[in-house]
């Protein structure tokens, strides 16, 4: 990499958004860009920052692609690909509506629904791709009974004593 350098006024940018910013991160970028624009080596300047050499590369390399933007979005995190948002609120309705109906209904082989099923009806009918634990935790966030049980055991009563004899 070549010898990082800023203008005098990134420069007094970086000095002013270290004194005036709550924000760690940019902070933390904006002293490093500071101090291997004063001639510091990568390595050094990611050890004092406990961060990775590559680190403080990405910093440097973002921070010279975004040249006509605002300091802030020069400092700011790059995209990420990461997981996937969440079907929390999609699929709350979907799951309510047809929760009540029968499966027959529907023309699926079951008496009651199961998260597979419903995960089934959800890419069939809605064309979303959901997991089976996000369809359990739209259940319990819904506060319903989905599976009732088959067979109950007989209590006994509290006369039981009295009609043994006893």
């Amino acid at each position: 990499m070549t010898a990082f350098a800023l203008s005098h006024k990134e420069r007094t940018l970086l000095e002013q958004l270290v004194s005036d910013t709550q924000d760690v991160r940019s902070v933390c970028r904006a002293y490093g860009l500071l101090w291997l624009d004063e001639g510091e080596a990568i390595q050094a300047v990611a050890a004092r920052l406990s961060v990775s050499r590559q680190t403080v590369y990405n910093w440097t390399e973002r921070f010279v692609e975004r040249k006509g933007c605002a300091l802030e979005v020069r400092l700011a995190d790059a995209e990420r690909s990461g997981r996937p948002c969440t079907a929390q609120g999609i699929i709350d309705p979907l799951i309510e509506a047809v929760i009540d109906i029968d499966p027959h209904e529907r023309g699926y082989r079951s008496t009651v629904w199961t998260a597979p099923l419903l995960v089934g009806y959800l890419a069939e009918q809605h064309q979303l791709a959901v997991s089976c634990q996000s369809v359990r935790l739209a259940i319990a966030r819904l506060k319903m009974r989905w599976k009732r049980p088959r067979h109950q055991l007989a209590l006994r009563p509290a006369t039981w004593q009295q009609a043994k004899g006893g």
